[in-house]
């Protein structure tokens, strides 16, 4: 193409078929309405016409105006069009790229110069479509096709492609390769019925060129990298190794050629605990400064190889950190030449071995309270918080909760000045306040430099915390439990009395009489005392329990109706049954008394009305692990869940619920033995009982219970059937009473003796024996107390079995059964009568234990 060719390309468009129609139409228009409008005139002026024929000339004149006038306003809005076009005309015969826009059927709308000169075409009836200009290679067809597919759905396309030549010359010989990137978008212009499409052409021949350069120079880096006398690994922020030069793989004997990026991650490669030290580097964010690390990486044969870390972590434009960049320096024998270097050598390794293998936590402490060298157990400790955002070192003090900081400011100041007798300081960790540690804080043994002034040892004691608060909680329960146990006993004592001697005399008064409803009063409220007392022994777990297998979605449902009364009409009452929930062993009635506490419990603390959820379900072993609570054991558990949408519970309140006594309910409306009782009743079955609370939210009561599993062969105990009520409690029998509270042995003997029975009577076990000597094998039955002084219960039937092996004997006591039961020879025989005790709960026991 010679030099006027080109110029005439570069001075126009080789296309421009977007306009053309539209401006005719407008000057046709324009034509019409002057020769309609000067015909007309004419002929008015001359006045030969008929006046039909002047009507029509002058609406012809009046279509002529109009015609003239809309040509006007369209020659103006061309003008106007015509001058944007012209903008976006000039824009795209600017760009150094082809660009073509075709229709949808592939018709050449536009082309710029760029498009001709990269195609090598200067006549508008050569240049060619995009994909015919690209249809003679197939790589290139098959792209062209996968951007029209697209197109075809209204979507973008870009594609590159390698051509043998330029597209001047395809197909010519001798010519380099050169390559093209092709985009094409669809255009929607504005009452277009279908959619334009605008195609880009760039020749990226030079770009590809750069980037084979650059390839070619990373390969050579690569290969030197690989060669250095030094190892070389890189590891992403999340610990995957991506790269491994070929050094370090000899060192650790790694087959280069099968290590693939991502597949091995530091924990493969660093020994121990010392990956402490690299995750702490890789997870602080901001940092970008090289740290120098001693410690020993694994081989593949399992044996340690010293090294030193020259360890660098970039930060990415948005201040997260990069992949690590580390020189590895192998430290191990023969690598030093220099028998001083080689012990020292020898020296250093073996301190950062011991150094960051240590069980505790170690760091150097400037004067200035900068933390210094560390070992990875004190960033296991204290995570990622040694340095600050800014990759700047943190003082000691910042590491701690803010109310020790100034005990740690104290005792630093005070080492640094030379004190060495600093007694070790409990603290809390900064964050959520439960984790602890202790300090040791000594000084350094040569007096150090600046930022080696203190020695600091650290270990964690978050779990002592737990146990010790735990071990306090059980103690003071445990020491509440045996006082409200003693106290219950003794009071048991005297109940029984009041009820006994109340039951006497309303046998000796009639309903009639003036006396007997005041005696009735005293009975009930002597019932009611009893009531409370045992509560208090369920609390100290002395209480009586009669365990058999259960099914607890059984129990449930036949409580169901009775919880729906006792919540009343402004709680809903929702029961979730899981599905084939295991059995469990528990007393029948005190589980239900569970149950029905903590229902009561949840009421009362939605005194606006609410919804109570008693859910069931299996917990296996292996799911224990996602409750937080202890102490609680890894077994199988049947869990029983009873959730309120109260007004839940302060952390202070929590922390003393189960007490006897503690009630936060108004005075009068509460005994406070409530979830006490519970607490005993879970705790003496064997289960454990935690909760969740969060004012204004509610509260959720958790029950884990041992399932039941029986052992080979073994009958599961079943609830007793209901036994006839006697109707006659009268007897001959001679009995031996034996009881050390005066007012107990005064009741029952008389009890006893108006029901027809020969009572002989001892106040202690040692007086027993006198007596049952005394009778000569005449006493059928002996009814004694647990505790008493010189000779308890147990003791007294020990002696008398040597004897008598055939006595029948009943034992009284206000603790529970299990309580003296182990100390009696296994498989011993005997009734059990819990105090207090009426009149007629005495004269059935006998008649039943006496069998006549």
């Amino acid at each position: 193409m010679n030099e006027r060719a080109k110029e005439a390309v570069r001075a126009d468009p080789v296309i421009d078929r977007s306009s053309g129609i539209t401006a005719a139409g407008r000057l046709v228009v324009l034509a019409f309405g002057l020769v309609g409008l000067a015909i007309g005139f004419a002929l008015i002026e001359r006045q030969r016409a008929e006046p039909l024929v002047l009507g029509l000339l002058a609406v012809l004149a009046v279509i002529g105006v109009a015609g003239l006038f809309a040509a006007a306003i369209g020659l103006i809005r061309f003008a106007s069009r015509g001058q944007r076009f012209d903008i976006t005309r000039n824009f795209l015969d600017t760009k150094k790229d082809g660009v073509v826009i075709t229709d949808s059927a592939n018709r050449i709308l536009y082309a710029n110069r760029a498009y001709a000169d990269l195609i090598g075409v200067s006549e508008a009836r050569d240049v060619r479509a995009v994909d015919r200009v690209f249809a003679d290679q197939s790589a290139a067809a098959e792209a062209i096709h996968r951007i029209s597919k697209g197109l075809r759905d209204g979507v973008a396309g870009e594609e590159e492609v390698r051509m043998p030549g330029p597209l001047s010359g395809a197909g010519e010989t001798g010519m380099d390769a050169h390559w093209y990137r092709i985009e094409a978008r669809p255009l929607a212009p504005g009452g277009a019925s279908k959619s334009l499409v605008a195609w880009t052409v760039a020749d990226i021949s030079g770009e590809r060129a750069r980037q084979e350069t650059v390839f070619q120079e990373l390969q050579h880096a690569i290969d030197y990298l690989d060669h250095a006398p030094v190892g070389f690994f890189s590891a992403e922020p999340d610990g995957r190794i991506v790269y491994v030069n070929a050094t370090l793989a000899e060192w650790l004997g790694m087959d280069i050629a099968r290590f693939e990026a991502g597949s091995l991650t530091l924990a493969d490669m660093v020994r121990g605990d010392s990956i402490a030290l690299l995750n702490g580097v890789l997870s602080e964010p901001g940092r970008s400064r090289t740290d120098i690390i001693d410690l020993d990486l694994v081989k593949r044969d399992g044996r340690s190889l010293p090294v030193r870390l020259l360890h660098r972590v970039p930060v990415t434009a948005d201040g997260a950190p990069g992949a690590t960049r580390t020189i590895v320096l192998n430290r191990s024998p023969g690598e030093e030449t220099s028998e001083a270097s080689e012990a020292l050598r020898a020296s250093e390794v073996r301190f950062a071995r011991f150094f960051n293998s240590a069980p505790i936590a170690i760091a150097a402490i400037g004067r200035d309270g900068f933390i210094g060298r560390r070992n990875a157990e004190f960033i296991k400790l204290f995570g990622v918080g040694v340095d600050d955002g800014a990759g700047k070192k943190r003082k000691l003090v910042d590491l701690v909760a803010e109310s020790d900081r100034e005990t740690i400011a104290a005792a630093l100041e005070s080492v640094t000045r030379g004190s060495t007798e600093i007694p070790p300081i409990d603290v809390s960790l900064t964050g959520d306040g439960e984790r602890g540690a202790r300090f040791y804080i000594n000084p350094v043994a040569d007096g150090g430099d600046d930022e080696e002034a203190v020695v600091v040892n650290a270990i964690d004691i978050t779990q002592q915390r737990v146990l010790e608060q735990q071990f306090a909680q059980s103690q003071k329960m445990e020491t509440v439990g045996k006082l409200a146990g003693g106290i219950a006993h003794d009071f048991n004592n005297v109940l029984t009395a009041i009820i006994g001697f109340s039951d006497l005399l309303l046998a000796n008064h009639r309903p009639s009489d003036p006396s007997f409803q005041d005696i009735m009063n005293i009975k009930q409220n002597a019932n009611r005392a009893a009531g409370l007392v045992r509560q208090l022994l369920a609390f100290s777990r002395r209480q009586t329990l009669r365990p058999q297998v259960l099914q607890l979605s059984d129990l449930l449902s036949d409580i169901t109706i009775l919880l729906t009364r006792l919540l009343g009409e402004n709680v809903k009452l929702e029961v979730v049954h899981g599905r084939d929930v295991w059995p469990i062993k528990a007393d029948l009635n005190q589980l239900e008394q569970v149950i029905i506490n903590l229902a009561v419990n949840g009421r009362d603390a939605m005194p606006a009305g609410g919804t109570m959820t008693i859910r069931t379900s299996n917990l296996p072993a292996a799911e224990v692990s996602r409750f937080s609570y202890r102490p609680l054991p890894a077994a199988d558990y049947v869990l029983l869940e009873v959730e309120d949408t109260g007004t839940g519970m302060a952390q202070e309140v929590q922390e003393r619920i189960f007490e006897p006594f503690f009630s936060t309910k108004e005075v009068g409306k509460g005994t406070g033995l409530g979830l006490s009782t519970v607490y005993g009743i879970v705790k003496q079955t064997g289960a454990h009982i935690f909760l969740d609370s969060e004012v204004g939210k509610g509260t959720t009561f958790r029950v884990f219970i041992p399932r039941y599993v029986p052992a080979e062969g073994e009958i599961a105990p079943a609830a007793a059937a209901a036994q006839p009520e006697i109707a006659d409690l009268t007897g001959t029998a001679n009995i031996l009473l034996v009881e050390d509270e005066e007012a107990v042995r005064a009741f029952a003997a008389r009890a006893l003796t108006s029901r027809g029975y020969q009572v002989y009577e001892a106040s202690s076990g040692i007086e027993a024996l006198d007596v049952m000597e005394e009778a000569g094998g005449k006493i059928d039955l002996v009814v004694s107390d647990v505790v008493m002084p010189e000779l308890d219960g147990p003791s007294l039937l020990r002696e008398l079995r040597k004897t008598r092996p055939e006595l029948k004997i009943i034992f009284v006591s206000g603790y529970a059964e299990e309580a003296f039961r182990k100390n009696l020879p296994e498989g011993e025989s005997f009734r059990f009568l819990p105090k207090p005790f009426s009149l007629k709960e005495l004269a059935i026991a006998v008649k039943e234990t006496l069998g006549r």
